[in-house]
């Protein structure tokens, strides 16, 4: 083949995934957060007003539209990710407020939804009528108001209530308006008023209290140097408005009001054409059995779960067991430092560590950013390295001294009496806690969540939140995963106790 020909095939390939990334639009979200953002209908789709939204931006843009799943509560740090790659993004759109500490770090767009801050009570509540009667004492002491996690809400109820009322936060909004139904473990809760309309349409339990509160905008993050996607967005945010595409959307979800009459006449300079004959979507009609795809959810986060575990567990061991020989029997200049990076990693939480490896190392330099699986996989092999080295370090310290003065009296090197005679006889010793730690991994791969890995507790999350009358039967099924995923390991290792003349033992 003529070389000019073959490289060009070459360059082909190379820029085909380059190719295929740019013709997509790639947004995260956090599909746990629920209704009426991006959530799942009976049969298992993707809706949600925002979901529609992209929808229709990636159309404007000649994009594909790419649902990028996250934790709410960082997703404008994936922003500083490099975009390549199977988790990268290109903007965040999850009712995401104006605020000027983003607005200084990243790109921000013109305003596609005005929301307010609304209180929401039991219907038969009484006593709570108003804002105000929220911060008189109740039957119980103080008032408990829920909150979403590192939200607008969250810091105007307490500027709002001060010590008069307990402000409790929480990940999940869907689990505060549950609380709130349920009557006594929160008296209301202070949300964006488009998950406040959903739900209490959706939930006769609950009700709106007074107005709404605090009006201020939901806008798009995207890097700033992606100066022309922003100007296509903002183009595409006033169209929408305009023609009536973005009516017709929040119409579906009943979040339509006079609020988004002024947004379109701000942003456009006209008021938009009232529309007729707009369906609300609330709960889907669909009664199709969704126990085979939420079974077949369930089952393809448990993968990854094992996955996760089993790809990690074998370096720590590994590691640890380094780390432990050089604890026992290495010089001092190497035993210190490697005694300070077991103390630093048990002292300090798993989660912590991740965020470090995921969204602080690649700021030092990009070259160190790696993708997600790859991230879990070293963050829980580093984590359970040190608690590994402690149990192999017990372990080489229960041989007699006497193991290694025998078998350098038999002329062996120091290097092949540890790995012949004393390592053989500590790995016998440890079988028991080593066992406890890989079972305990399994439980701690839910970390990984917070770095965009659905495993099965994440899984769980998102389908208990779009699955409110089946959190029973869900429960049981992801408790009963992890119990086969790790009772196998129990008998290994009972059978390898019993071969090798294991003593019991644990550390954790």
């Amino acid at each position: 083949m003529n070389p000019r020909w073959l490289l060009a095939v070459v360059a082909l390939l190379v820029g085909a995934p380059a190719f295929a990334q740019e013709k997509e639009l790639r947004w995260g979200t956090d599909p746990t957060g629920g209704a009426p953002y991006v959530y799942q209908d009976a049969g298992g789709n993707f809706i949600g007003f925002e979901y529609e939204f992209a929808a229709y931006l990636a159309k404007k843009l000649g994009r594909q539209s790419v649902k990028v799943d996250a934790d709410w509560s960082t997703l404008p740090e994936l922003l500083e990710q490099p975009r390549g790659g199977e988790k990268g993004i290109d903007i965040v759109l999850n009712g995401y407020e104006q605020r000027n500490d983003l607005a200084i770090k990243y790109g921000t767009t013109i305003p596609y939804y005005v929301y307010r801050l609304q209180l929401v009570g039991h219907k038969d509540s009484a006593d709570i009528m108003s804002w105000g009667d929220l911060a008189k004492p109740g039957p119980g002491g103080k008032r408990k108001v829920g909150v979403l996690e590192g939200s607008v809400a969250a810091d105007y109820s307490r500027k709002l209530f001060g010590e008069r009322v307990e402000v409790l936060e929480s990940k999940d909004v869907a689990i505060m308006f549950e609380e709130v139904k349920r009557k006594g473990r929160l008296d209301a809760t202070v949300q964006d008023n488009p998950a406040c309309i959903y739900f209490t349409r959706t939930i006769p339990e609950l009700k709106l209290i007074g107005e709404g509160r605090q009006p201020s905008y939901y806008v798009i993050y995207l890097r700033k140097t992606d100066v022309e996607l922003l100007n296509q967005i903002n183009d595409a945010i006033k169209e929408g408005l305009k023609d009536g595409t973005l009516q017709r959307i929040y119409s579906k979800y009943g979040l339509w009001n006079a609020d988004q009459e002024w947004l379109c006449y701000n942003q456009t300079g006209v008021f938009p054409v009232p529309l007729d004959d707009i369906q609300l979507t609330g709960q889907s009609d669909d009664k199709a059995n969704p126990w085979p795809r939420l079974l077949r959810e369930l089952l393809l986060a448990a993968g990854m779960t094992i996955f996760l575990a089993v790809a990690s567990f074998p370096l720590a061991m590994a590691a640890g067991m380094m780390i432990a020989v050089g604890r026992v029997y290495g010089p001092t200049w190497l035993a210190f430092p490697l005694a300070v990076f077991v103390e630093v990693i048990r002292g300090t939480p798993l989660l912590l560590q991740l965020y470090f490896l995921f969204f602080m190392i690649p700021k030092i330099d990009p070259i160190f950013a790696l993708d997600p699986i790859y991230t879990g996989i070293l963050g829980l092999a580093i984590n359970y390295a040190a608690y590994e080295a402690e149990n192999y370090r017990a372990g080489l310290l229960a041989i007699p001294k006497g193991q290694m003065e025998a078998a350098l009296a038999l002329g062996m090197s120091p290097f092949t009496a540890i790995r012949t005679v004393i390592v053989p006889q500590a790995f016998r010793i440890v079988i028991p806690p080593v066992t406890n730690d890989f079972i305990a991994l399994f439980k701690d791969t839910s970390v990984c969540s917070v770095i965009l890995i659905t495993e099965l507790t994440r899984k769980y999350n998102e389908l208990y939140n779009f699955n409110r009358d089946l959190v029973v039967e869900l429960a049981f099924i992801t408790a009963g995963l992890y119990l086969l995923m790790s009772y196998p390991m129990s008998v290994l290792a009972r059978i390898l106790e019993k071969r090798m003349g294991s003593v019991s033992g644990g550390h954790r």
